[in-house]
């Protein structure tokens, strides 16, 4: 699922396997327990995180496979309120963006191959994306697949990409777009020439940020403010809107 290492002040966080990294509840249940251990230790003001993944995708987006299966539906219906598999995705996604919002420390993606759809909101919701430039590349898919992007994404995509025609072009186009053209729109702090390049270079940021040694706190409730339309919206689940106006799928 993922592993949690400290590298002096800083703490990566690894989504491990050669797979999509799909976000299903026990992958995101494995992320949030490693933020959760960051939530609970000392404050500590020369901490930063790195989230980053191994193989070729950083995360490919909700786990659309699973959600159709039996135990999914079994699984959800358990839960309180006897959601579907698509609620329980989105919920759980929801509450792992939410720890990232408000985590003491500064976070980073290290985003070593494709981001698509909730896969990119995950890295997104860190404060910098660094990525690889020779393979791989963001793309919000929900156009191409029948899908109405849900607001909170959308919030997500205001807060960080201050380009409108950016934010279209990833929307309304479903744009693949590469490392060298997302750093040149401001969709991501820089391009590097490979994993290791990429990772390096966010640990290198990483221990910039640590010399900073900001009060943690006080870092997550500036955070807090500048994703406040995020925090807003991020409670709220939807039922989107497929292909012929059906409703499906919720909060993909």
């Amino acid at each position: 699922m993922c592993t949690l290492e400290k590298r002096g002040n800083v703490y990566i966080l690894t989504l491990t396997g050669a797979g999509d990294h799909r976000l299903n509840p026990n992958l995101l249940d494995s992320i949030q327990s490693a933020l959760r251990r960051l939530h609970a230790e000392p404050a500590n003001p020369s901490s930063v995180l790195i989230t980053t993944a191994e193989g070729k995708f950083f995360s490919n987006g909700y786990d659309l496979a699973w959600a159709e299966t039996p135990s999914a539906v079994a699984a959800a219906s358990a839960t309180p309120g006897g959601q579907n598999p698509f609620q329980l995705m989105s919920a759980k996604l929801r509450s792992v963006i939410a720890d990232l919002i408000t985590l003491p420390m500064p976070t980073i993606a290290a985003v070593t191959g494709h981001a698509a759809a909730a896969g990119f909101i995950l890295a997104l919701s860190h404060d910098y994306i660094l990525m690889r430039r020779d393979r791989g590349f963001i793309y919000m898919s929900e156009v191409d697949i029948g899908l109405v992007v849900s607001a909170w994404f959308m919030a997500v995509l205001k807060c960080k990409i201050g380009d409108a025609a950016a934010r279209r072009d990833l929307v309304l186009r479903a744009a693949k777009v590469t490392a060298g053209a997302a750093a040149e729109r401001g969709i991501v702090h820089s391009a590097h020439d490979s994993a290791e390049g990429t990772l390096a270079a966010a640990v290198e940021l990483g221990e910039e940020l640590a010399r900073r040694k900001w009060n943690g706190h006080v870092y997550a409730r500036n955070r807090m403010v500048v994703m406040g339309e995020v925090l807003e919206k991020i409670g709220f689940d939807e039922t989107v809107e497929g292909q012929n106006g059906n409703k499906i799928k919720a909060h993909l």
